[in-house]
């Protein structure tokens, strides 16, 4: 784990209201892994704001965000040059690409859950394997411009681009292991169709590192997980689906 200042290097759209920008950060650019994410501190808020690891290229690593309060429309302001911002990571548990299987990796996104998926296609193709992304937003012009992996399986709720419906439901039946990372009510229908799925889940953090509490995960065994230490990756059927909010958004993004 390192903590350190950055300055942003460069900003741009992928979606409509999506950006993504690039921070120098050669320490965490490398040794982060699939899955885990950096905290940034902003000048004049108290919390840090934790971020999934989009991509990381040589010494610099990528965060994508959707602006929607004071602290993300600060960050999706900032052009090259911006900051210095202050990162904290790589944290918590990524994803294990060993896992599954022998049909194709299966990336499944919907909507801002796209944040850890260009990492993740990396590392899955990087051990061999068939990538197959399906991402899914309400619209074409919310889904993500860029994707990796072999083939994309586009869908939208409105029928404007790909399938005419769920990202969940054009996931293929041959998936050996399905990556998934997106709104609560997405992953818990994961859970109910793909038990052994491993799913980056949405809770606040406000440290990072497992002192605050405040990312307290309910599993279906009893009791709670820190999603910052112990997570943010889990396997689908260990979180109690019913005891986290449905509407919340993958915030690690």
């Amino acid at each position: 784990m390192y903590l350190h200042d950055a300055l942003v290097t460069r900003t741009r759209w992928v979606a409509e209201g999506m950006c993504v920008i690039s921070l120098h950060s050669p320490e965490i650019a490398s040794s982060v892994r699939a899955g885990q994410f950096v905290n940034l501190g902003l000048p004049g808020f108290l919390l840090r704001r934790p971020f999934s690891v989009y991509r990381a290229e040589g010494d610099e690593i990528e965060v994508l965000l959707k602006p929607v309060g004071r602290g993300t429309s600060l960050l999706g302001s900032l052009s090259a040059g911006g900051g210095p911002l202050s990162v904290l990571g790589p944290l918590g548990r990524g994803f294990e690409m060993s896992a599954g299987g022998s049909g194709p990796v299966v990336l499944l996104s919907g909507g801002l859950g796209v944040a850890p998926m260009p990492l993740a296609a990396r590392e899955a193709g990087a051990s061999g394997r068939e990538v197959v992304w399906v991402h899914g937003a309400r619209s074409s012009g919310e889904l993500c411009s860029e994707w990796e992996g072999d083939r994309v399986v586009w869908a939208t709720d409105d029928g404007s681009r790909g399938e005419h419906g769920t990202a969940l439901s054009a996931v293929p039946d041959d998936a050996g292991l399905v990556i998934a990372c997106g709104p609560n009510r997405m992953l818990a229908g994961v859970a109910a169709r793909f038990p052994e799925a491993q799913v980056a889940i949405e809770t606040y953090m406000g440290c990072g590192t497992g002192v605050c509490l405040g990312c307290a995960v309910p599993l279906t065994s009893g009791g709670y997980d820190r999603a910052c230490k112990e997570g943010p990756v889990y396997r689908a059927d260990a979180i109690d689906w019913d005891a986290l909010p449905a509407h919340l958004h993958y915030s690690v993004a």
